[in-house]
C-alpha cells in the first residue's frame, strides 16, 4: 500500500509492506519528485515512474528493493503523454511471458527512441530495424544511428493497441512503429518479433489490430475502426502468411473485439458500425474451424530464450516450446510453453547497483556524492550482525547461483559499538506549534548509534522531562501537553558509554510559516559587526516576528525586520538559529558562523553545467560544499581544518572559499599570513589552470575557476595600525588639503583656471561612462595601487612641487565608490 503525503510544499511517499507499519520511501537524495506513479508490484519488487523537479514531460524508472523502500534508478527521461481522460501515460510496456523484459521510449536531446531490457532495467539497448521490407528490398539501417521504434500507448481495452503480448505465447511481441533515427507517427507499419525482440520482420504497411487466438498459436489482425472492413486477416505461422477471410456482407468500421474467456471456447465478438449514423452492430465468430486439428508431437519445435546470444537471461537457461510455422492444428488443453529451465552461474550483469551507488563509467557501482556508505542503521545493537552492502544487489527474480554472488551479495558483519550521533527532534505533525493544552507528539531519530543500549532524555522546557533507557521505547512518540502558551526549548539528549549527542528545537503555540532560511556567511572577523539576513517564503503582507537565538542564550533578540547585526567577540564556532513566526505556524533555520581573527576568503565559479543540476535548496548547497572541498584537498596538501566552502543560494552557482589560519599560533601572527598567503597561491595556481573539478555522478564532471581576490584578507580585529596604513592616511589628507587649497584660491592662479577647464571637460565624460552602472568595467585588486606605490607618488608630487601632477596622480586610483 502507498500513500503520499505533501508538507512544506513537497512531497513524500510512504509504503506499507505486507501491512507492517508505513515506512518512508526512500529516492536518490536529490530527485526532489513531483509525481509519481506505481507501475508494477509484481515478483517482488516496485517499479515506480518519479517526474522530478526539472522534468516536465518525461518521468524517471525507478526500482525498489523486495520491501518497497529503498529505489534506484533504471532509466532516466521516459516519455509521459496525457491520455484522453487526462492521466499520465508512461512510454514503458512489461513484454508478457519473459521475466524481466521490458519496453520504453526514452526522450534524449528532443529525440525519443525506443530499447529494451532483458534484466529488469539493468541494461538498456535500441532495438535492431528489419533487414527487407515486405516486398523483400534490404533495409539499411545501422545503429546507433537508425533503429527500429515502437508505440507503446494502450487506451481502448476493446483495442488491441499500439503493441500486444500474451504470456501463453512468450517470445512474440507485434507493435506500431517506424523505422528512423527516432519515433514519428509517419509511416508507420506494423512489426513482429518471434524471437523476443532480437530481430523484427514488417507484416503489415499500415495500422492493425491483432490478437492472438488460441493462447497464442495464431494471429488474427483486422485494420483500424477508421477505415470500414469486412475482412479479417489469420496467420498460423507468426505473421509470415496470412489468410483472409469475409466475416461481414457489408463493411463495418470495428470499433472493438470481445475475446471470449474459457480454455475450449472459440468464439469472438467483432462490434462497430455500418455507418456513423447506424445503430451498433454485432457479430459472433466461432474460429474453431480454422484449425484442421489438434496438435501432437510432431507439430511443435523447440526455442532457446536468448539476448543476442546469450543464453542466460535473468540468472537462467530457458527453452520453450513453439508449434511449428504453417501448422495450423489447434494446441491442447494441456500445452505447455516452458520445456525446461536451469539457473546460470552469476555474474556482474546479474546485479544492479544498490541504493546510494550510480553505475559509473567503466560500469562499476560508486556511491552517490550526497551517500554516505560508512553509516550503519541504529536498529543494529552492538553484539548482532548487520548487512554490510557491497554496493551491488541481485536484480528481483533472478535465478542465478555460485559465481560471483558472494562477491557482489552484501556481507553480514558484527554491529560496532559506536557513539550516538545525528540525533534528531521534530514533532509528529513536522510543526514547530501546536494549540494550548494540545497533546504534542515528539518524535527522535537518531541517524548512527545503538538504539537499544543508548539512554534517551527529552526536556520539554517547561520544567517536565522524561527519559527512557533506550530509543526504542520512543519509537512511537513522547507525548506531552502543555497548560501555558509561550516559546519552549525542547532539549533531547542521547548518550551510551562511547559518548553522546543533544539536539533542541524551539516550540511556539501560534505561527504559520513554510519555508524560512538564514543567510549568514560562513566566517566572521572576530570583533567585526556582521549582518544575518531571513528569507521566508511565502512572503507574507502582514509583519513577521522574527526570533534570533545567538549561541546558547537562552534568550531570544526579537525583531521585526528580517535582518539584525551583531558582533562577535569570540573565536570558535558558533551557532545561530532563527525562527520566523506568523499566524498558526513556526519555522526554523540552524547556521554555524567560524569566528576568526583574521582569514581570506576566494571567491569561486563553476562550469555551466552544475547550474543543470541544482535544485537551490540549503542541503544540495551542503553537500556539494562537501564535494567541493574534497576535490580542492586532492590538488593541494592543505589541512582539512583550514578550509571552508560556502555555495551561495541562487543560480548561476558560485561559492566562496575560505583560508582559516592553523589552530596552532604559536609562530605568530605573521607567520600565519604568509603561510595562508602560501596556501592562496597554491589553490590559485591550481584553479587557473583548471586542475580542480569534481563528478556529481557518472560522465558528468564539473570544472571549478577562480573569479577573484575578496577583500576579506586585508581585514582583521587588530587594534593596532601599521606605519604604512597610517602614511596612506596622512598622503590622503594632504591630497584632499591640496585640493581645497586650489578650490579656495584657483581664482588667484590664472594658470589653474585654464587647467581646470579642460580638466572639467575631462572629468565630466569619465563621471559619465562611469555613472553607467551596467557598461561600468568591474575593479578587481589588482588594479589597486599599493601602499608603497602611492607612497612614492607623493613623494616624488613634493619633489616637483607641483600641484597639478599630484591632482593628475589621484586619478590613477579606481574610484570605488562610483563603481
Amino acid at each position: 500500500m502507498f500513500i503520499q503525503v505533501t508538507s512544506a510544499g513537497r512531497a513524500w511517499y510512504y509504503v506499507s509492506y505486507k501491512r507492517e507499519p508505513f515506512a518512508r520511501i526512500k529516492l536518490p537524495k536529490y530527485s526532489l519528485p513531483k509525481d509519481m506513479h506505481i507501475i508494477s508490484t509484481d515478483e517482488g519488487q516496485v517499479f515506480a515512474a518519479v517526474q522530478e523537479w526539472n522534468q516536465n514531460d518525461t518521468y524517471n524508472i525507478y526500482i525498489s528493493d523486495p520491501q518497497g523502500i529503498h529505489f534506484t534508478l533504471a532509466l532516466e527521461n521516459v516519455r509521459a503523454s496525457r491520455g484522453l481522460g487526462g492521466n499520465s501515460m508512461i512510454d514503458l510496456y512489461e513484454v508478457a511471458g519473459i521475466k524481466g523484459m521490458l519496453i520504453a521510449n526514452r526522450k534524449l536531446e528532443n529525440q525519443v527512441k525506443t530499447y529494451i531490457t532483458y534484466n529488469k532495467g539493468r541494461d538498456w539497448r535500441l532495438l535492431q530495424a528489419p533487414t527487407t521490407d515486405l516486398e523483400g528490398n534490404s533495409i539499411h539501417c545501422v545503429l546507433p544511428f537508425c533503429s527500429l521504434h515502437l508505440q507503446l500507448q494502450m487506451e481502448n481495452p476493446y483495442l488491441s493497441g499500439s503493441i500486444i503480448t500474451k504470456s501463453s505465447a512468450p517470445g512474440v511481441i507485434v507493435a506500431t512503429g517506424n523505422i528512423g533515427s527516432e519515433l514519428s507517427y509517419n509511416n508507420v507499419g506494423m512489426f513482429i518479433s518471434s524471437d523476443a525482440g532480437n530481430s523484427w520482420r514488417q507484416i503489415f504497411e499500415e495500422e492493425h489490430n491483432v490478437w492472438f487466438l488460441d493462447k497464442g498459436g495464431a494471429l488474427l489482425a483486422v485494420k483500424q475502426p477508421t477505415v470500414p472492413t469486412r475482412h479479417l486477416w489469420v496467420s498460423f505461422d507468426e505473421g509470415r502468411q496470412w489468410d483472409r477471410h469475409s466475416f461481414s456482407m457489408v463493411p463495418l468500421f470495428v470499433d472493438g473485439v470481445l475475446v471470449e474467456p474459457g480454455i475450449d471456447n472459440q468464439i469472438m465478438t467483432f462490434f462497430g458500425h455500418f455507418s456513423h449514423r447506424s445503430e451498433w452492430q454485432l457479430i459472433k465468430i466461432d474460429y474453431k474451424s480454422l484449425f484442421s486439428k489438434r496438435c501432437t508431437d510432431g507439430d511443435y519445435q523447440t526455442w532457446h530464450l536468448h539476448n543476442q546470444g546469450e543464453p542466460c537471461v535473468m540468472g537462467q537457461k530457458q527453452i520453450y516450446m513453439k508449434r511449428r510455422p504453417a501448422s495450423s492444428c489447434m494446441l491442447g488443453p494441456g500445452y505447455s510453453r516452458v520445456l525446461s529451465s536451469e539457473p546460470c552461474i552469476c555474474r556482474a550483469h546479474d546485479f544492479e547497483c544498490d541504493y546510494g551507488y550510480e553505475r559509473s563509467g567503466d560500469g562499476n557501482c560508486s556511491p552517490s556524492f550526497w551517500y554516505n556508505p560508512a553509516t550503519v542503521s541504529r536498529s543494529c545493537s552492538h553484539g548482532q550482525n548487520y548487512l554490510n552492502s557491497t554496493g551491488y544487489r541481485k536484480v528481483a527474480a533472478n535465478n542465478c547461483t555460485k559465481g560471483v554472488n558472494d562477491m557482489y551479495t552484501a556481507r553480514r558483519q558484527k554491529c560496532p559499538n559506536r557513539a550516538p550521533h545525528g540525533l534528531q527532534l521534530s514533532t509528529s505533525e513536522g510543526k514547530l506549534t501546536a494549540p494550548l493544552h494540545s497533546n504534542v507528539t515528539f518524535l527522535l531519530q537518531l541517524q548512527e548509534g545503538d538504539s537499544m543500549r543508548t539512554h534517551i532524555q527529552l526536556d520539554f522546557g517547561d520544567g517536565t522531562a522524561v527519559s527512557y533507557s533506550n530509543l526504542t521505547w520512543a519509537e512511537e512518540g513522547v507525548k506531552h501537553s502543555y497548560r501555558s502558551t509561550g516559546i519552549f526549548r525542547v532539549t533531547a539528549l542521547a548518550e551510551n558509554e562511547m559518548g553522546g549527542d543533544s539536539t533542541s528545537l524551539y516550540l511556539h503555540i501560534t505561527c504559520a510559516v513554510e519555508h524560512v532560511q538564514l543567510l549568514a556567511p560562513l566566517v566572521v572577523i572576530q570583533n567585526k559587526e556582521v549582518n544575518l539576513t531571513a528569507v521566508v517564503w511565502p512572503s507574507h503582507s502582514h509583519t513577521l516576528t522574527y526570533f534570533w537565538w545567538l549561541g546558547n542564550s537562552s534568550e531570544p533578540i526579537i525583531t521585526l525586520d528580517g535582518s539584525i547585526s551583531h558582533t562577535f567577540t569570540r573565536e570558535g564556532l558558533h551557532t545561530v538559529t532563527l525562527q520566523v513566526s506568523s499566524a498558526n505556524s513556526i519555522l526554523q533555520d540552524t547556521k554555524a558562523i567560524a569566528v576568526q581573527e583574521f582569514f581570506k576568503s576566494l571567491l569561486l565559479s563553476f562550469s555551466p553545467n552544475l547550474d543543470e543540476v541544482n535544485p537551490d535548496i540549503p542541503e544540495w548547497r551542503q553537500d556539494v560544499g562537501r564535494v567541493i572541498k574534497k576535490a580542492l584537498l586532492q590538488v593541494a596538501d592543505i589541512p582539512e581544518s583550514q578550509l571552508l566552502v560556502a555555495v551561495l543560494p541562487g543560480v548561476p552557482t558560485a561559492a566562496e572559499l575560505f583560508l582559516l589560519p592553523s589552530k596552532n599560533q604559536s609562530e605568530g601572527r605573521k607567520k600565519s599570513e604568509e603561510e595562508l598567503e602560501q596556501i592562496s597561491e597554491v589553490l590559485v595556481s591550481a584553479l587557473n589552470q583548471n586542475l580542480v573539478e569534481f563528478e556529481l555522478k557518472p560522465a558528468y564532471r564539473v570544472i571549478v575557476y577562480i573569479t577573484q581576490l575578496t577583500l576579506a584578507p586585508l581585514v582583521d580585529s587588530s587594534p593596532r595600525h601599521s606605519s604604512s596604513a597610517m602614511l596612506m592616511l596622512l598622503s590622503v589628507v594632504f591630497l584632499g588639503l591640496a585640493v581645497f587649497l586650489i578650490y579656495k584660491f584657483k581664482r588667484k592662479i590664472p594658470w589653474i583656471n585654464i587647467d581646470a577647464e579642460v580638466n572639467h571637460e575631462k572629468e565630466q565624460g569619465m563621471i559619465n561612462t562611469v555613472g553607467q552602472s551596467e557598461a561600468a568595467p568591474k575593479i578587481t585588486l589588482s588594479e589597486f595601487p599599493t601602499q608603497k606605490e602611492m607612497m612614492e607618488k607623493e613623494l616624488e608630487c613634493r619633489l616637483k612641487q607641483g600641484v597639478v601632477n599630484s591632482c593628475e596622480s589621484t586619478r590613477e586610483i579606481p574610484n570605488c565608490t562610483t563603481v
